[in-house]
């Protein structure tokens, strides 16, 4: 390996396409139904967004990490990129663009469990040529993870493009959406919840190969992990933890898993690593405020 290069001799673990939130979290003791008001908690501003949380989370772990994506001139847009830049993620394409920044409304009760509403700001505004342009982005990668929190058509021109300059593709079926039997393909993992799973009609893993995935990660929350590949399937158990807050494991999880990957782990070695770091996720309140680094975990 050349000196100074991470896995896979190239200059950056993990590259991360995606969105970049601020988190408006607020705890209630119930969540409104329809028509309903309930009083909450003081309002808290957390960096979030699915793109944003999964390289904090790669780059909390020791990982070099980069993130192409856009965020607002507003003062959330403020927040998160100075919240990115002081946890190493580098920020060189992270494009300002006038208007809002993406921002998440979150409700949060007492088990833990949320509710959330995106409105995408300027997230809604990536494009393919953004991904063009950062060609040699994805030429220094090992892996690029990609999510659904920013345009279909760029997340398709990203993993392909990762895949021509030779870097490994995690994407993150969230928010589920239809998408192109080209990016399933392409997929190496796929990651979705069980919910995102049964959106693509086969909640099995065998039937999500079949979908022409290279291989498959299926999220369970508390009970771990299920991983399929060429070799077979694998369970991957969660340690069981006290839950504050589930805000942000999943992607806790992801970014974990793809600097594993990157560092050359098999994927269920990685994934056993990533089941403890979303553990470890959900002990605290907020999303990127909660993920551990390697020594706390």
């Amino acid at each position: 390996m050349t000196e100074g290069l991470s896995g896979r001799g190239r200059a950056y673990d993990v590259v991360v396409a995606g969105s970049v939130n601020a988190d408006l979290v607020v705890r209630v003791e119930r969540r409104p139904g329809a028509g309903e008001t309930v009083l909450g908690s003081d309002l808290v501003t957390h960096p979030g967004g699915k793109g944003a949380n999964q390289a904090v989370a790669a780059a909390r772990l020791g990982g070099r990490v980069a993130f192409l994506g856009r965020a607002g001139t507003d003062g959330h847009g403020d927040f998160v990129r100075e919240t990115l830049r002081g946890d190493g993620v580098d920020t060189g394409h992270l494009i300002t663009t006038p208007g809002a920044n993406g921002v998440a409304l979150i409700t949060v009760d007492p088990s833990g469990d949320n509710s959330i509403i995106v409105s995408p700001g300027a997230n809604a505004k990536v494009t393919e040529q953004d991904v063009a342009a950062a060609r040699s982005l994805f030429a220094d990668a090992a892996v690029v993870s990609l999510q659904l929190e920013i345009p279909l058509d760029a997340v398709v021109a990203a993993a392909r493009t990762a895949a021509e300059e030779g870097a490994r593709v995690v994407f993150n079926l969230s928010p589920a959406a239809d998408v192109p039997d080209e990016l399933i393909a392409l997929c190496d993992p796929l990651v979705v919840n069980e919910h995102e799973a049964e959106f693509l009609g086969d909640a099995r893993p065998a039937g999500l190969l079949a979908r022409g995935a290279r291989s498959v990660v299926i999220t369970r929350g508390a009970d771990g992990a299920v991983v399929a590949d060429a070799h077979g399937v694998t369970e991957v158990p969660s340690p069981k933890v006290d839950v504050v807050d589930t805000t942000g494991a999943g992607d806790a999880f992801t970014g974990a898993l793809c600097l594993r990957l990157a560092q050359g782990d098999g994927l269920a070695t990685a994934a056993r690593f990533a089941a403890r770091v979303g553990a470890a996720a959900v002990r605290g309140e907020g999303a990127q405020s909660s993920f551990p680094t390697l020594e706390e975990l």
